[in-house]
């Protein structure tokens, strides 16, 4: 799904974040939404501790939504994109 949000950035969540984001409990699906906002305004907002990930997320980023849950996306920068392909806990995501 692609979605066309302010400040021109365009937001893709692939099916797999989608499906992570439904089964994440309401209190994680908010506290993203509230995040997503932040990011929109202030990618590198402190809260965020936004920053490049290594390994298997390697030229992926990760955001803090909450103390341990985090949103993992990639920045298609040809493309002006922003592609959000994973949401979970910190153990979850980096195993």
């Amino acid at each position: 799904m692609l979605k066309k949000e302010k400040n021109n950035m365009r937001v893709e969540y692939t099916r797999q974040f989608q499906d992570h984001l439904k089964e994440a409990p309401l209190k994680i699906q908010i506290a993203f939404s509230n995040r997503l906002e932040m990011f929109k305004e202030n990618q590198f907002h402190p809260l965020l501790n936004n920053h490049v990930l290594k390994g298997s997320y390697d030229g992926c980023h990760s955001i803090n939504i909450t103390g341990d849950w985090r949103a993992v996306y990639e920045n298609v920068k040809d493309q002006g994109l922003i592609s959000f392909v994973m949401l979970g806990t910190h153990s979850q995501l980096y195993k």
